[in-house]
C-alpha cells in the first residue's frame, strides 16, 4: 500500500535532515521499548492521534493499522472508544478521517 506523504513533510525532511535522522531514531526505539506488537502499536497511535484531532497522524494511522493487519472494524472501534475519552466532536472528526481513508484504501 503507497504511502501518502504531506508535501509540508518532504521537505521538512529533505530541509531539516539531521532532524528526522533523530526522530525516526526516536520512533524506532520507542516501537522497540515494550512489548506491543506493530498492530496494536498502530492502534494505540490512531486513537492518541484521534485525541489529539491531528488529522494527519489520524490518517497516517489508520493506513498504517491496515498495513500491519488490523481490520477496518478495529480501526473504527478505536474510533467510538474515543467518544467518552477525547469527546463526541474528537470522536466523529476521528471516524470521518478514518471513514476516508478505508475508502480511499478499499
Amino acid at each position: 500500500m503507497p504511502e501518502y506523504l504531506p508535501e509540508a513533510y518532504t521537505v521538512f525532511r529533505e530541509r531539516y535532515p539531521d532532524v528526522t535522522a533523530a526522530l525516526d531514531a526516536l520512533g524506532s526505539a520507542s516501537d522497540d521499548a515494550g512489548p506491543l506488537d506493530d498492530k496494536s502499536q498502530r492502534l494505540v497511535k490512531l486513537g492518541l492521534a484521534i485525541g489529539s484531532l491531528a488529522e494527519g497522524a489520524v490518517r497516517s494511522n489508520a493506513r498504517k493499522a491496515l498495513a500491519a493487519g488490523a481490520s477496518e472494524a478495529e480501526i473504527r472501534h478505536v474510533g467510538v472508544l474515543a467518544v467518552t475519552t477525547c469527546g463526541f466532536p474528537a470522536a466523529i472528526a476521528g471516524l470521518q478521517w478514518i471513514d476516508e481513508v478505508l475508502a480511499a484504501e478499499s
